[in-house]
C-alpha cells in the first residue's frame, strides 16, 4: 500500500476517533491532544498496519494504548517520594493539646438544625442517618418508598439552607 493510499484511508477514518477520545478523557483539550497523538503514532507506524485489516480497530487500539500510557505516566508523576531524613521523629512523643471548641460548636449547631426540622422530615432523616436503608425506613414508618426518599431529600435541602457556612 502506498503512502498516499494509507493517508487517504487514515483521514477517512480519523473522525470516528474524536468521540472515543472524548469518552476516554472527559475533557475537550485532552481529547484533542490524544487524537493528534494517535494520528501521529498511526503515521509513524504505518508499516505495521496489515493491508486488508480493519483500520478503525487498529486506530482505536492505538488510541487506547496511548491513553493508558499517558494515564500511567501521570500516575507516576503524582507519586511523591520522600527522601528527607527522619530526624523530626526524635521529638515525636511530645504532646500537644487540640482545641475542639470550634468543632463542638459546629456540631451543636448542626444538631440544633436537625432538631428544628419538622417531624415529617426529621424521623426519616434520622433513621437514614443511623444507617437504615430506604426500604427499611419505609417499612418502619409504613410509608411508600418514594415518599421516604422525597422526605429525606427535602430534609437535606432544609439543612443545607440552614447551615450554609459549613
Amino acid at each position: 500500500m502506498s503512502t498516499i493510499e494509507f493517508n487517504q484511508m487514515l483521514l477517512a477514518n480519523a473522525e470516528f476517533l474524536r468521540p472515543f477520545a472524548i469518552t476516554l478523557t472527559r475533557d475537550n483539550e485532552t481529547a484533542k491532544d490524544l487524537f493528534q497523538e494517535t494520528l501521529f503514532r498511526a503515521l509513524a507506524n504505518k508499516e505495521k498496519y496489515n493491508v486488508g485489516t480493519n483500520i478503525k480497530a487498529w486506530l482505536y487500539t492505538i488510541m487506547r494504548n496511548v491513553f493508558i500510557n499517558n494515564y500511567r505516566k501521570k500516575a507516576r508523576q503524582n507519586t511523591v517520594l520522600d527522601s528527607t531524613p527522619n530526624d523530626f521523629l526524635l521529638d515525636y512523643n511530645q504532646t500537644t493539646t487540640h482545641n475542639n471548641a470550634e468543632a463542638t460548636l459546629q456540631l451543636k449547631e448542626i444538631q440544633l438544625s436537625i432538631h428544628q426540622l419538622p417531624d415529617i422530615f426529621k424521623k426519616p432523616f434520622m433513621l437514614y442517618f443511623d444507617g437504615f436503608k430506604y426500604h427499611e425506613i419505609a417499612g418502619m414508618l409504613k410509608e411508600p418508598l418514594g415518599t421516604i426518599k422525597s422526605r429525606i431529600h427535602f430534609a437535606r435541602k432544609l439543612l443545607k439552607a440552614q447551615i450554609q457556612r459549613y
